[in-house]
């Protein structure tokens, strides 16, 4: 009797498609295994799978890095109650096979997972990793506003996008601008950064103060914060050149 072995991801998809995504599939084969897997056990298979593929040692390379990269990323952990040379799929790992939107949560996810700004560390990573974006997307953004008010030297009746405004207006015609605004930059690079703070607020705050907003999509929720963080980034450049321009 000839037994025929199944290979966990298909020569052709091996072939064709990123690690990444061969690592997912890989993911979801040994998420519907039962007990544990080992590497040598899941390459031992797939070597008789493919032993008549032209291209046996290229597809088992391919399917070695899509383990490593399950690894890298803890979709799969060892197994305490065994020998180490077994592997579980970790909890994140199942989640993210067994929920429709799981590799959306799960790019989201690591388009943050570098240090954000202060002010947005803590609470707004939470509210993001809890699933409640609208939250998270209005206190980064109210994040900015509060920063760019304190930086300017504005009282709380300032808000929004007329604040964006009034801080960053533009030095030009011999007139004084803002006091977040660069007086060392061309005219239309002054513009240019009161038009982002304001259009950054009017667009990802003013809409969730007002009304509900659905945001379906983490990677853009992530992306939102990820626009936060860098007007927060340039508004301590401001307050820094604002504080340096003050002692003059």
């Amino acid at each position: 009797m000839t037994f025929t072995y199944i290979p966990p991801v298909p020569a052709e998809q091996i072939r064709s498609l990123p690690t990444r995504d061969i690592a997912l599939l890989l993911l979801a084969h040994l998420a519907r295994a039962t007990g544990f897997s080992t590497y040598r056990g899941t390459i031992g298979s797939a070597r008789q799978a493919f032993q008549d593929e032209p291209d046996t040692g290229a597809l088992l390379h391919r399917l070695s890095d899509a383990w490593a990269w399950l690894e890298a990323n803890a979709l799969l952990s060892k197994e305490p109650t065994q020998d180490e040379v077994f592997r579980r799929v970790s909890k994140e790992g199942r989640e993210l096979v067994e929920d429709p939107q799981g590799i959306l949560r799960f790019d989201a996810r690591h388009r943050l997972a570098g240090p954000l700004h202060p002010a947005l560390e803590g609470t707004i990573r939470t509210y993001f990793d809890l699933g409640d974006y609208e939250t998270a997307c209005f206190a980064a953004m109210k994040a900015v506003e509060v920063a760019v008010r304190d930086a300017a030297g504005y009282d709380n009746s300032q808000l929004g996008v007329g604040l964006m405004r009034k801080a960053f207006t533009p030095h030009q015609n011999g007139k004084t601008g803002g006091p977040l605004a660069d007086a060392g930059a061309e005219g239309g690079e002054q513009e240019a950064a009161s038009a982002l703070f304001a259009g950054a607020i009017g667009a990802y705050k003013n809409p969730t103060s007002h009304r509900t907003v659905d945001f379906e999509d983490p990677v853009e929720a992530a992306e939102i914060i990820q626009l936060a963080n860098l007007l927060l980034r340039q508004v301590d450049r401001a307050a820094r050149r604002r504080a340096t321009e003050l002692t003059v």
